[in-house]
């Protein structure tokens, strides 16, 4: 109140008169339109809830807006949004007002309160305004605010806001920020459009990293780049080709090439002397263990202890020994693991894993057709390897080769959206002869190539498949993949799925608030959609006499709708701590693993203690849940207290073969990679949702939802469709010619900058170091150096740098 004259101090007595001659008694002038200002500054404080000030102002002589000073256009800001609502009930014009928003909205953006004028558009519903307003100065700050208050609007406002900063971006040429919106809206003509704006190759080498990490499938045409020769370098980067070279990059300069050995991660020393290593548990189990850990261990590393050994003589003999340390299905799994330490580098995958294809032990072909498929997971290629290795064997006779086969189709082509798949594995599904199993694959092999497709085709064979299952099929676990699978095709697509739910309310009732439950949860996938939240939270409540199979997916539900933003992902947490203790058995027994979905591959210490507790819970599935989960959290962080907690409970449960399975599995997790890789969904600041990555998490999670009868019994293997969430969480930093280039950057806690006043630090608690680095979960980087130019605004997985032109070196 210091910039209001002293004289309307002594005024606010008379208001009152000063109204009534205003009214009555003046005759139309340039005082009365004076008059009329003063009246309209003197309602801001006087007037209650009449919108006076608003009304005066219209009446008013329209002088410069600003010069009454900030908190009038505030106040004038807050009384137009009210009676927009109130003319757009009466249908009264608006247009004398919407002048008043022009000059309200010029006044913020010249006065850097973007975000007061983006709030001011979007209550009048006229936010196309804000493009004429931005400029050069101030155009980052708006979209930042129009961006991240996009996931508290409801639908279609949402959307309309991000479509504003997308256009907003693209005016003024800030080509990579307009990319990471056009994925977020996952508009492919958006993509296009960044690709063909753009002139500068860098750049868009900078797009196709982005677009690679992101695992959508993207063939580049001759709009969006001229030149063949740029072209298939582009498309090289799409495919993903340079990622085991960058990993191994990251891996030397980490110093971890040193392959390990399961018995490195149990660390059976550090643990009391209690029946060290469980003497008695049958040793198939814990060999089975010790592959999956072996495999996450060394993933993408190529070089192992127990598959990649070497042969000591050339007859080959001891080569495939450890193979036959495994039974029957096994033997599956460790063919398999195979590809996963050789995971993304196909040429010498392929070759190592062909010796195992002409084997006459049937598992270990299947297991050497899913390494196939692991090996070549989010790489793609021009001749399509695994696609003519595969195809051949999903039609076998051997239900565990045509398992392995189809499978690893899924896991080398999921989000392709694939022509060549569709009918031969729409076919298996409308065979009446095929088993169970193989149609419970085939559907989700179908539901990850076409990931959030939405394809009418491909969820009308999964419905037929689903409707024709007998009684006695439906109660086995594995048919509850069949919804999965549906669900996948909708995966985040929201509305999209309305009519496959309909469909869906007249299977048997055995199933059909299960599939109903599902498609609900993955179609509202990573949208934050608060009102769904309630919805499954509606059906957590239910107190039902017998257990009722859709309890499961709804707990899922919550953790998959939440996990969007970091607001809705605490209270989510603590809903599920509500569910804990007032819901039946059947909710408690999932909400281990939705937690370990919303914190997937960061350790928040209140998680890690709800964990540890039910880790140890009188209910043997609660407890196995919890111990996976703690795996989950934990995924490639090496982190020293999970791995401690595991190390006790793999003695506490040494007589439990399943839990101790769990434990084994939980420890592998943990250290994924050797704590290079992380398994969350998410990147490019938390803001992109890869649906390849989430798919693969949903599959693995909705088969724990019945852990006797998939992972611990002959269907370990599900547990591979993690390899499709794995990514490298690095920073590597690259020149011009894509080599790597080591810079000092800064890590530190990331921070939420959005609509502060002036230029505030994006990080807090930072430490300098060289690239390659690592970065954890809520990490941010920034280049600690004015010498190159990134070209990417995020600095995650590859970032290609450019030399500053104006850098001079310190004298």
């Amino acid at each position: 109140m210091t910039s209001v004259p002293k004289p309307l101090k002594f005024l606010r007595p008379h208001y009152s008169p000063l109204k009534a001659y205003f009214d009555i008694f003046m005759e139309d002038s340039d005082v009365k339109k004076k008059l009329a200002d003063i009246l309209s500054v003197l309602a801001m404080t006087m007037a209650t809830g009449e919108r006076e000030s608003l009304k005066y102002r219209l009446l008013g002589s329209a002088e410069e807006i600003g010069s009454w000073g900030h908190e009038y256009v505030r106040n004038l800001a807050g009384e137009i949004s009210q009676e927009f609502a109130r003319r757009q009930f009466d249908d009264t014009p608006l247009d004398d007002m919407m002048d008043l928003v022009q000059q309200i909205v010029a006044f913020h953006m010249k006065h850097n309160a973007e975000p007061e004028a983006v709030d001011l558009l979007m209550e009048v519903e006229d936010l196309d305004l804000l493009i004429e307003h931005v400029d050069e100065t101030n155009y980052k700050r708006a979209c930042l605010y129009l961006t991240s208050s996009s996931s508290y609007l409801p639908g279609p406002d949402d959307i309309l806001a991000l479509d504003i900063a997308y256009s907003i971006y693209m005016n003024f040429k800030d080509y990579t920020s307009a990319l990471r919106l056009a994925l977020f809206l996952d508009n492919i003509q958006h993509v296009k459009r960044v690709f063909t704006s753009c002139e500068d190759l860098l750049q868009k080498k900078q797009f196709c990293y982005i677009i690679a990490r992101h695992g959508m499938v993207l063939e580049l045409d001759d709009e969006m780049a001229v030149e063949d020769e740029d072209r298939e370098a582009l498309q090289d980067i799409i495919n993903n080709v340079k990622l085991s070279e960058g990993y191994l990059t990251l891996a030397r300069d980490v110093e971890v090439m040193e392959p390990k050995s399961p018995e490195d991660i149990y660390k059976v020393h550090l643990i009391d002397g209690r029946a060290t290593a469980g003497a008695g548990v049958d040793s198939a189990r814990q060999n089975l263990a010790a592959t999956f850990v072996n495999a996450f261990v060394n993933a993408g590393f190529g070089q192992d202890k127990l598959m990649t050994i070497p042969s000591e003589s050339s007859s080959g003999s001891s080569t495939g020994g450890w193979i036959f340390k495994n039974k029957e299905h096994g033997k599956a799994s460790a063919a398999a693991s195979l590809g996963m330490i050789l995971l993304w580098d196909v040429d010498s995958g392929l070759s190592q894993i062909d010796k195992y294809l002409h084997s006459n032990d049937n598992h270990i072909v299947a297991g050497a057709l899913l390494g196939v498929g692991i090996v070549s997971c989010g790489i793609k290629n021009d001749c399509d390897p695994a696609l003519a290795l595969l195809i051949e064997f999903i039609n076998k006779d051997d239900t565990t080769i045509r398992i392995g086969a189809i499978m690893g189709l899924g896991l080398a082509y999921a989000g392709s959206q694939k022509e060549e798949l569709k009918v031969p594995l729409s076919q298996i599904l409308g065979d009446a002869k095929t088993p169970l199993e193989v149609l419970a694959f085939t559907a989700i092999s179908l539901g990850l190539v076409y990931v959030g497709s939405c394809n009418e085709e491909v969820a009308q064979s999964i419905i037929f498949a689903l409707m024709d299952r007998s009684e006695a099929e439906l109660n086995d676990s594995l048919t509850r993949l069949l919804p999965v699978a549906l669900g996948l095709l909708f995966l985040g697509k929201q509305e999209s799925v309305e009519a496959t739910a309909e469909v869906s309310k007249t299977f048997n009732e055995k199933i059909r608030k299960f599939c109903d439950v599902t498609l609900l949860s993955l179609a509202y996938a990573g949208t934050g959609n608060v009102l769904k939240v309630q919805k499954l939270l509606g059906y957590c409540a239910q107190h039902l006499e017998k257990n009722e199979l859709h309890q499961g997916p709804a707990v899922l539900g919550i953790a998959l709708v939440a996990m969007a933003e970091d607001l809705g992902l605490d209270m989510a947490v603590r809903s599920l701590e509500h569910l804990l203790q007032y819901g039946e058995q059947n909710i408690r027994r999932v909400v281990p693993l939705a937690l370990g979905l919303l914190c997937i591959s960061n350790p928040k210490v209140n998680v890690m203690d709800t964990l540890s507790r039910l880790s140890h819970d009188t209910d043997g599935e609660v407890s196995m849940a919890a111990i996976i989960s703690l795996g989950l959290i934990g995924a490639g962080t090496n982190n020293a207290r999970i791995a401690g907690m595991l190390r006790n409970l793999s003695s506490y449960y040494y007589k439990e073969a399943g839990h101790l399975f769990c434990v084994r599995i939980a420890q592998g997790l943990v250290h994924l990679g050797k704590g290079l890789l992380t398994l969350s969904p998410y990147h490019s600041d938390r803001f992109l949702l890869s649906p390849t990555a989430l798919a693969g998490l949903t599959t693995v999670l909705f088969a724990c939802l019945d852990m006797k009868n998939t992972i611990l019994g002959k269907y370990h293997y599900l547990l591979y469709f993690i390899t499709l969430a794995m990514q490298p969480r690095m920073l590597l930093t690259v020149d011009e010619n894509q080599k790597p280039l080591s810079v000092p950057v800064r890590v530190g806690q990331a921070v939420d900058v959005v609509g502060q006043a002036g230029r505030p630090k994006t990080i807090t608690g930072f430490q300098t170091h060289t690239t390659p680095v690592l970065l954890a979960a809520g990490d941010r980087a920034e280049l600690a150096t004015e010498k190159y130019i990134p070209l990417s605004p995020v600095l995650e997985g590859f970032v290609i740098l450019r030399e500053n032109p104006d850098y001079e070196e310190e004298k």
